[in-house]
């Protein structure tokens, strides 16, 4: 796990054309990427058979890819992309056997436990690539509550979920808080941040690889079928995946994303009505208001 990450693959000999340029090799991993977003529209869309068998097409193009191209570089993206597809078919497979409740979060994330593992192994992933470092986290925790709150409370104005506990008793605010961190935000993060943008930097730069990321991390949120929240997302996925490009700490990032799904799924549908938070988000963000508080500044 020590090694360096430009020689953290060491599957096949490198037997790439002198004359291919990196350009081309970026169009065709966008390929796969394009695809993804097409499945997802159709998701966004109600097309969900569509979907599901789009899902099925890229997995089985991204496997036989991961057996047969020889390139490194394009190799482990192409690898990692294969999280998307497994993430997405069995999301989609759950209703099918039962109501989705708190608990089929556990069936949806606990299975990418083992895909996650044996890319991380095959690729030689650093603990510092996956982001096994807490250095300053005791400075970060007040800052990430507070980016944790602001996007809880943008996302719950946009999308309305429903409650996943029946109350906010402590017993129920435990298994919510344990589902949602150890299960969901760990697995995500590691998902989108630690594998995903890890890989799209080496092979993007680290402003596009940030970039795409964000954009994947907003679009796999098709499901809730609002553009706004795909928007929002991909700018929360923005905001965490500048974070953990800065600090490289995935603790600070499970706790942002681990917090923002307990408010927004345990404590904010009991909470909003009874503070009338939309009617306090929508004084302080009239332009009346906005304006009033402006000018009085020069006065």
């Amino acid at each position: 796990m020590g090694c360096d990450p430009d020689q953290s693959i060491n599957r096949v000999l490198i037997d790439v054309p002198a004359n291919t340029s990196i350009f081309k090799k970026k169009i065709i991993l966008l390929i796969p990427i394009l695809v993804i977003i097409l499945a997802e529209a159709q998701q966004f869309t109600g097309n969900y058979a569509y979907a599901f068998w789009l899902y099925i097409i890229i997995l089985i193009a991204l496997c036989l890819v991961t057996i047969f191209v020889q390139d490194i570089n394009i190799y482990a993206p192409y690898q990692a992309l294969m999280l998307l597809p497994l993430l997405r078919l069995v999301s989609i497979s759950m209703p099918v056997f039962f109501e989705m409740t708190l608990y089929s979060f556990i069936f949806i994330y606990f299975p990418l436990i083992i895909p996650l593992y044996f890319i991380a192994v095959h690729q030689k992933f650093t603990a510092k690539q996956i982001g096994l470092n807490n250095k300053k986290l005791l400075i970060y925790i007040p800052a990430a509550l507070i980016i944790s709150v602001i996007i809880a409370a943008g996302e719950y104005y946009i999308v309305r979920p429903d409650y996943l506990i029946p109350d906010l008793s402590f017993l129920n605010l435990l298994k919510l808080s344990i589902i949602m961190f150890i299960f969901v935000a760990v697995i995500e993060e590691l998902i989108f941040r630690s594998i995903l943008q890890t890989r799209l930097e080496e092979y993007f730069g680290l402003f596009f690889g940030l970039i795409v990321t964000s954009i994947l991390f907003g679009v796999m949120h098709s499901g809730y079928g609002t553009i706004y929240e795909v928007l929002f997302t991909c700018f929360a996925g923005l905001i965490i995946g500048y974070l953990f490009q800065r600090t490289r700490c995935l603790f600070l990032i499970v706790l942002i994303h681990g917090s923002i799904n307990v408010l927004l799924f345990g404590v904010m549908p009991y909470i909003w009505d009874v503070y009338n938070i939309d009617l306090i988000i929508a004084r302080y963000a009239s332009l009346s208001y906005i304006s009033d508080h402006f000018s009085s500044l020069f006065l």
